[in-house]
Parts: structure tokens; C-alpha cells; sequence
């Protein structure tokens, strides 16, 4: 078994017993206080979304950023949500129909072999890439899906700058996780591949927002 299978299963596992409560239980992570609902409206403030745009919610969970998506593009838009775990898109399908939302597809599918609709109008992605082994593949095979002027970006936790390695614990799950700094795979991905990016560190540097446009000379996916 491959590394990346592995954590395929790992995350598949966790998810499914987390995913009941999950609404609830996230309120207080990483640590009960910390700003998630707030990142996320300044994630999906940064996608520059209009009416009847299409979003992309790469490892859309619960489906916890559609209602801040749908407030932005109507019911003209199209939101397409995908996660890896059935039982996290069981909820994101029952949040769907409370709401009657009408205009929301869900994908079960690992954000690496997924394919992007083409020419998307936006890709959000929200604490969720950091635990994706190809991560810069994803960002890459997004950046190439964009419509011209589309935005991606992409909202997770790090580990400041020059702390302490007991202080970090509580914003990587494992020390692989922190050893691996997948934030910096996310920054050199989004780097390579966008135009205008800007990178923005978030609540004394537990969190970072990345953004970026499609550049003009960005093949098509």
C-alpha cells in the first residue's frame, strides 16, 4: 500500500466518525475560540464571486462554506461540492435539502483524481489541502480548469513561524503533519501556477489565506 492510499484510508475512517457531529465538534477546532466561521467569510470574500458564477468546493465537508457561496452567486450560480468520504457528504446532501437549495452537486471523489468542470468561474478550498499528499497536483489541475480571470484560493491551518515544537501541537494533528509543512507545498503550487498571488497569514500565523487568478499563459486542464 502506497503512502497516499494510506492516508486516503486514514482520512476516509476518521471522517466517517466524525461526520455525524461534525458541525458541532468543529466549532472547537483546533482549540474552542478560534475564528474558522470568520477565515471562512474572508476566504469566499476573496473569490470575487458574482451572480450566476460557478464554484468548485474542493473537500467541501458538510457543505459549511455553501451558505456563504450561495449568498454571493444566486440561484443562478452552480456550486459543485467534492469530498473523498460518503458519510460527509451525507450531511452536506441533508444541508442541501433543509436549505432546498436547488442548484449544488456533490462529488465523492479524492480531490487529486477529481476533474474540474471546464472553465470554473472560482475553486475554494478550506482547511482540507494541508491533509492532501498531492496537494500541488490539485492546485495545479485547478489553476488550469479557471475561466479567464477566475479565482482560487485556498484557506488552512500552519504552524507559526519560529514556535516552539510543543506550542504547535495543537494546530497539526500528527508531527508528520508539521514536519511535512504542507503550507509551504500549497504556496509554491499556487505560486507556479496563478497570477496576482497573495498570501496572507491569519490569527497570529495558525492560518494562512492563499489567492490567486488564472495567468493568460495557463494551459487549459
Amino acid at each position: 500500500m502506497t503512502e497516499t492510499e494510506s492516508t486516503q484510508i486514514r482520512l476516509i475512517e476518521t471522517y466517517r466518525r466524525k461526520a455525524k457531529h461534525y458541525n458541532l465538534t468543529s466549532r472547537f477546532y483546533p482549540v474552542p475560540g478560534y475564528p474558522l466561521e470568520a477565515q471562512r467569510r474572508r476566504a469566499v470574500q476573496a473569490l470575487g464571486l458574482r451572480p450566476g458564477d460557478t464554484v468548485v468546493d474542493i473537500a467541501c465537508g458538510t457543505g459549511q462554506n455553501f451558505p456563504l457561496i450561495e449568498r454571493a452567486i444566486g440561484p443562478a450560480g452552480r456550486i459543485v461540492g467534492v469530498d473523498l468520504t460518503d458519510a460527509m457528504l451525507i450531511e452536506a446532501l441533508h444541508r442541501v435539502e433543509t436549505n432546498g437549495w436547488r442548484n449544488i452537486s456533490l462529488v465523492q471523489a479524492d480531490a487529486v483524481e477529481f476533474v474540474f468542470p471546464s472553465e470554473v468561474d472560482a475553486i475554494v478550498s478550506t482547511y482540507a489541502l494541508s491533509h492532501v499528499c498531492n496537494a500541488g497536483a490539485v492546485i495545479a489541475r485547478g489553476a488550469g480548469a479557471l475561466s479567464p480571470g477566475g479565482r482560487l484560493v485556498v484557506l488552512d491551518l500552519k504552524v507559526p513561524d519560529r514556535t516552539p515544537r510543543w506550542l504547535a501541537q495543537p494546530f497539526g494533528a500528527i508531527d508528520q503533519w508539521i514536519a511535512r509543512r504542507p503550507w509551504d507545498t500549497v504556496r509554491n503550487a499556487m505560486q507556479e501556477t496563478l497570477a496576482g498571488f497573495s498570501w496572507t497569514e491569519l490569527f497570529f500565523g495558525t492560518a494562512f489565506l492563499a489567492a490567486g487568478s488564472r495567468r493568460s499563459d495557463n494551459p487549459p486542464a
